[in-house]
């Protein structure tokens, strides 16, 4: 699989360029401002139908136009297929397949495989857990069709368990009758989703920890791990210790959406204790892991874009990353730098062909 041309109308700053292809590299140089992260962005769009980086998808129109689009021509299964996705003020987005529209966007997840890697996963480690979450549910989803429809049930649940308990504040009343049937079902999906998330990290963090030794040249261990109440109590039994703590602040405190990854260096937190290249690596070691795991899973090689990640990696952090795509488990890689000379260096050493635009 792999992307043979894509076609953007004032999408962020591009008011309309279309991009013919390589099968295997293809680079974006320039200065900062110019839009080469917005082109991977939109490759992006065509696989998830929003923006990587803006998640207010209005902002992505540009300034003073009344619509964007993006159209993708896929080489897939050796037949061309057609992805549009457009917007237009105060209208809903559209995602077509090959002129269909689809009903549900969910329906599109993991049909086109992608995996970015970019300066903005820094908040992987510097935000909160709900972020760390979005990365784990976004590997699992792109495979496991199940999995994103459960956790689509539980966050609509749990928005009515919360809004029932805004309710109980604001007249001065209490139901447990009522409470109690949106805990079964938050207990029943939750425990589907924490089953899986477990599952899933246990296949997941032995490909992290590999990808990692490589790009470090064994000079440090890591570790991820995995924090969930369900690891001491089952779901029925977190809401029941929260009761009375969800009743005063009126939100459901406890269950399966405060699950965390914990980072670690050497045993210590990345965040505080691991340098901008300990942590650059950190993160790239994960977004390749996520790239194994989804070919694994779905046979198909996803489409890798690389966004400035060249920036504060040693050159033995660089070549060990090269060396990593220089063999043929990889597939189309789109790559953005704002060093001309330095990128043609790189990808020459990859041996595979490529192309370079120059914004």
């Amino acid at each position: 699989m792999y992307l043979q041309k894509i076609s953007l109308v004032n999408f962020k700053n591009i008011e309309s360029q279309t991009f013919d292809f390589q099968q295997k590299i293809n680079c974006f140089v320039g200065d900062n401002g110019v839009g080469k992260t917005n082109v991977l962005d939109a490759i992006y769009y065509l696989s998830f139908a929003k923006s990587y980086f803006n998640s207010v998808a209005i902002q992505n129109i540009k300034h003073n136009e009344p619509f964007f689009m993006i159209e993708g021509e896929y080489s897939l299964n050796n037949r061309t297929e057609q992805i549009v996705c457009s917007l237009k003020r105060g209208q809903k987005k559209v995602l077509k397949r090959n002129g269909k529209n689809y009903d549900k966007f969910s329906e599109h997840i993991g049909q086109i495989p992608l995996v970015i890697i970019s300066p903005a996963d820094r908040d992987l480690v510097t935000e909160g857990s709900d972020t760390r979450r979005k990365f784990i549910d976004g590997v699992i989803s792109q495979q496991n069709k199940t999995y994103l429809q459960d956790l689509i049930a539980y966050n609509k649940v749990l928005s009515q368990r919360n809004a029932l308990l805004k309710y109980f504040a604001a007249n001065r009343t209490f139901d447990a009758l009522n409470l109690s049937v949106y805990n079964e079902q938050l207990a029943a999906y939750g425990t589907k989703i924490y089953e899986v998330r477990k599952d899933f990290l246990e296949k997941f963090i032995p490909i992290f920890n590999e990808k990692y030794q490589i790009i470090s040249g064994d000079k440090e261990s890591v570790n991820l791990l995995y924090k969930s109440q369900l690891q001491e109590y089952s779901m029925l039994e977190v809401l029941k210790k929260s009761l009375e703590k969800d009743k005063i602040l009126q939100y459901t405190t406890s269950g399966i959406h405060k699950d965390d990854l914990s980072f670690e260096i050497e045993e210590y937190p990345i965040k505080k204790f691991g340098s901008q290249g300990q942590q650059k690596s950190y993160l790239i070691a994960l977004k390749l892991a996520q790239f194994e795991f989804i070919k694994q899973q779905s046979n198909i090689i996803p489409i890798l874009l690389f966004d400035d990640i060249f920036d504060k990696l040693d050159e033995n952090r660089v070549l060990q990353l090269i060396e990593l795509v220089n063999n043929d488990e990889f597939g189309q890689i789109f790559i953005t730098d704002t060093h001309q000379e330095r990128t043609e260096n790189i990808v020459k050493q990859s041996n595979k062909p490529y192309k370079i635009f120059k914004l």
